[in-house]
């Protein structure tokens, strides 16, 4: 499967236009190669100053990318910040392989980052645990790097999350099943999205 999962990677590398390893995945304008995820009682969602507002829900909120998404190798960064409510602003699923992972920034009561979720264990528990402050408004550049090796986050220029996975299990918490392959969801709370973009990294 590890091999499969690869292979997809690098179709997915060659597929960029003339090798480009760059790829800006929201257009400032639309939805385009995007969906509102229909989790129940989700908040509205739509576009504003050239951002994505994932309006507040009763529980989670979201939108999911709908196009191609490589597995392995690669990088997703983009700009979020909390607008009302006091939770997860900013959770993004990605593919590593063949599972799933939830990188939460702003979880339980509004300053947990962390991985969801590694050997059965949430962003609360494991060890990639930690607090960050988070001023309502302001905008923070999240960046989220995926190898066959590491899980590696930054937030600004500060990095928050430092994972070897080795032999550790890695799967989503039941409730961002919906956002897979690659999404981002809100819980009880309006977050702002821009400047999202996917990089492709060498082997």
């Amino acid at each position: 499967m590890k091999i499969i999962h690869a292979f997809i990677s690098l179709l997915f590398l060659l597929c960029f236009n003339n090798n480009q390893e760059s790829r800006v995945l929201f257009n400032g304008i639309n939805l385009d190669g995007w969906e509102a995820i229909d989790f129940t009682g989700h908040g509205s969602i739509n576009i504003a100053d050239s951002c994505i507002i994932i309006g507040k829900g009763e529980a989670i909120s979201g939108i999911k990318w709908i196009e191609d998404f490589p597995t392995i190798n690669y990088e997703v960064s983009l700009e979020a910040k909390r607008i009302e409510g006091s939770d997860i602003f900013c959770g993004i699923t990605v593919p590593v392989e063949e599972t799933f992972i939830t990188l939460v920034i702003g979880g339980w009561g509004g300053s947990v980052v962390g991985i969801s979720c590694i050997d059965g264990y949430d962003a609360s528990e494991n060890e990639t645990y930690a607090l960050v402050n988070f001023n309502p408004g302001q905008w923070y550049s999240i960046r989220l790097k995926i190898t066959q090796e590491k899980i590696e986050a930054w937030i600004d220029s500060d990095k928050i999350v430092d994972f070897t996975i080795g032999n550790y299990d890695l799967y989503l918490r039941w409730e961002a099943e919906s956002s897979k392959p690659f999404g981002i969801i809100t819980y009880r709370t309006t977050g702002a999205l821009k400047n999202i973009r996917l990089n492709m990294l060498a082997d």
